[in-house]
């Protein structure tokens, strides 16, 4: 009982110093973690028993005490058992972990369906048959990058928009990306899925509390690949259908705004939102960009002279270079915006007003 005791003992004591993976807040993740112990032991055991096995012969049977090695060359009985053993561990382990597996890839059931889709740097989630959808921007101040600032509790774990889901429900994620591979992972979820252009992987979730738990991109994705983390708000379930509730009229509220005449001051205050949260990682918030692979847009005289060729550039990108396209990831009004800001902002001063109407024409 005691030995046992020990064991245990030295599992907590190694996941609570961050040595071992979480038991995390899930059924499957919980499952994932007593598959990943039990094989640990096994592991353990069998590298006692062979070690042990190994430092007792070289002590007992060494030369300076005169013994002769023995030979094995085709014994039956010793082939059959070092064959057969290991195969039986094989086994025992195997089974246990195939049907965690089968759980862990079964997506059918879902109550709700999210679009993850990673882009450099961040995360587009995407409400499948709600209308909502949002960007998900790290929010550590670039201030506590440079060292200015003190680093606050999340340094690089924070984010502007968390992802929002409801605790008791199963959650299907189909997962892509628009630019290189990215991986979501949230170790508290045992959810670790690489996310490819071109392609649709799927995983789900079934939250057991609630709370705000965190993640990051677990693929090498490129410059800035440490800046693209991962908030998740699990909430009680009533408070996820109002909260889902209310975005929606927020949404539909956004979308009647494309039909009206912005003020200037009005796109300016939308974009310069728009602008920090996607724009700022590569161009800066002052918009001197970083040459030659994020260019300055501030004084930039191509941007200011055609206002068609700007709003080309943020709808559909740049081939070849790291500048995405925004056409599917904004909608009209974040669009008309943000070109709206960056033609005015940081002394730019071209008087444009662009209409989140105007959008709407080039996206038809």
């Amino acid at each position: 009982m005691t030995g046992g005791g020990s064991l245990l003992g030295g599992a907590s004591l190694a996941q609570a110093n961050g040595w071992n993976m979480p038991v995390g807040v899930t059924d499957l993740s919980a499952e994932i973690y007593s598959l990943h112990m039990t094989i640990f032991w096994i592991c353990v055991v069998i590298g006692v028993v062979v070690f042990g096995v190994m430092f007792y012969s070289l002590f007992k049977f060494r030369r300076s005490k005169g013994a002769k090695s023995s030979h094995f060359h085709e014994n039956t009985t010793v082939e059959v058992i070092w064959t057969a053993v290991p195969l039986l561990i094989l086994v025992g382990m195997a089974v246990p972990a195939t049907a965690t597996l089968q759980k862990m890839y079964d997506t059918s059931d879902a109550e709700l369906d999210v679009m993850i889709t990673g882009q450099q740097w961040r995360w587009r989630y995407e409400y499948l048959g709600e209308d909502v959808a949002f960007n998900s921007n790290m929010s550590t101040p670039r201030a506590q990058i440079s060292g200015e600032e003190d680093r606050g509790e999340h340094y690089l774990l924070e984010v502007d928009e968390p992802l929002v889901l409801p605790i008791n429900r199963k959650v299907r994620f189909l997962l892509t990306a628009d630019d290189v591979i990215h991986s979501w992972w949230v170790p508290d979820f045992a959810v670790k899925q690489d996310t490819i252009p071109g392609f649709i992987n799927e995983n789900w979730v079934r939250i057991n509390e609630p709370g705000i738990y965190r993640g990051q991109c677990a693929e090498l994705c490129g410059m800035d690949h440490g800046f693209m983390p991962i908030v998740v708000h699990a909430m009680e379930e009533d408070d996820f259908d109002d909260w889902l509730a209310e975005r929606k009229e927020a949404a539909e509220a956004e979308a009647m705004g494309v039909d009206r005449e912005w003020e200037m001051a009005e796109l300016m205050e939308r974009g310069e939102q728009v602008y920090g949260s996607i724009c700022a990682s590569c161009h800066q918030a002052d918009g001197s960009g970083s040459p030659p692979a994020f260019p300055a847009l501030a004084g930039n005289q191509e941007l200011i002279d055609d206002v068609d060729w700007h709003i080309d550039v943020v709808l559909n990108g740049v081939s070849g270079t790291a500048m995405p396209a925004f056409r599917s990831n904004l909608n009209p009004v974040e669009l008309a915006a943000v070109v709206t800001y960056s033609r005015n902002a940081w002394g730019n001063d071209t008087g444009d007003a662009v209409q989140p109407a105007e959008i709407v024409e080039l996206l038809e």
